[in-house]
């Protein structure tokens, strides 16, 4: 029987198992007694080890068959290739550095960006927007244990949803890493699956939980205008912290949530590299108001703003002025009265005009 071929978001999700059972391929592992070496180019790199002499080993580059001599304590065991691009490292006969590395950048290169590490999830940020949360997708996660699916961060939401119905027990789901590393991309992913899995019950009758659930997706793009700014590394980089918590009822609706900010970067209002920006917001606004807004808040050209003009880096991919309407449109969702949204509007006008 013929297989049918993945489509388009199932090749960012599933591995074929079959290319790495092959026979041929252990064999041919377990002959070369192939090991990972040390590399200042490739962090490590596959050898197979030809001859040992005491604390030092003779092996040849399975690259380009050039011979060396390395320590004996350098050498790192290989995993057989029936764990090539495993899904949980901690499946791995062989734990250590090399292999883990050598797994995630083989997932990484085939567009599998999520890969277990026991209780861990490890993404690895692809840059670019794969098609792989969706409604199909949040629907192929609901209610499934870990192993049943591919390791996505909708597992990771799902599990802690689930544990907190069975066990009555307050969940935490924590995404950390350096900056760029997809923490705001993530935690924006996790919100979105609980915001579905706790409007989709049956027998729902309360249309205000639906409303609660807009709202704190409309959180996101507020904080991110005011919170977030181009850095060297990063496009959209969270200049604060928040810890979000989300309120269930016993049945598993949203009934509430609230954000808490703190170490927000402040010396960012006073300057910024020259490929860097301040905070979105102001570049938004300049970009983003129209003629009558922008003739009563007195707007001028960037150039005129000492605190933007040299941080005026356009973003590639991103439109100021549609991010602006999306913010307005964020802050209608949540509350903000007309009265409140243009007192802010002049509250950075004000800021723009007596600080710069």
């Amino acid at each position: 029987m013929s297989k049918t071929a993945p489509s388009e978001d199932e090749k960012f999700l599933f591995v074929d198992k079959d290319l790495f059972n092959s026979p041929m391929a252990q064999a041919d592992w377990s002959a070369k007694k192939l090991v990972w070496i040390p590399s200042e180019k490739h962090g490590f790199e596959a050898a197979s080890i030809k001859e040992e002499h005491g604390d030092e080993v003779l092996v040849e580059l399975a690259d380009n068959g050039k011979k060396i001599t390395v320590n004996k304590d350098d050498i790192q065991k290989m995993n057989p290739p029936k764990f090539s691009k495993v899904e949980d490292m901690a499946e791995l006969t062989c734990l250590n550095e090399a292999s883990v590395l050598h797994n995630l950048r083989e997932r990484y290169f085939s567009g599998l960006i999520y890969t277990y590490s026991g209780l861990f999830c490890v993404v690895v940020n692809p840059y670019k927007m794969l098609p792989i949360y969706s409604e199909k997708i949040i629907d192929m996660y609901k209610g499934k244990k870990r192993h049943e699916v591919p390791p996505h961060i909708y597992a990771i939401a799902d599990n802690a949803y689930r544990n907190m119905m069975q066990d009555r027990e307050d969940q935490s789901i924590l995404c950390t890493g350096e900056s760029g590393a997809g923490k705001t991309e993530n935690t924006k992913k996790v919100i979105q699956y609980l915001a579905v899995v706790a409007s989709s019950h049956k027998g729902k009758k309360d249309s205000s939980a639906g409303e609660l659930e807009k709202q704190l997706l409309q959180a996101n793009p507020i904080l991110e205008a005011f919170g977030n700014a181009k850095t060297i590394k990063n496009d959209n980089s969270s200049r604060f912290g928040k810890f979000i918590r989300i309120n269930f009822d016993v049945t598993g609706y949203i009934v509430g949530a609230n954000i808490e900010t703190y170490l927000l970067e402040k010396s960012r209002c006073i300057r910024q590299a020259k490929t860097e920006r301040a905070f979105h917001i102001f570049y938004y606004m300049i970009a983003g108001a129209k003629d009558k807004l922008r003739e009563d808040l007195l707007l001028e050209p960037f150039s005129n703003y000492r605190f933007l003009s040299a941080g005026h880096v356009q973003i590639a991919g991103q439109q100021d002025d549609e991010l602006y309407e999306e913010t307005m449109e964020a802050m209608d969702i949540m509350g903000f009265t007309e009265e409140e949204r243009t007192g802010i509007t002049k509250l950075l006008t004000y800021f723009e005009s007596h600080f710069c």
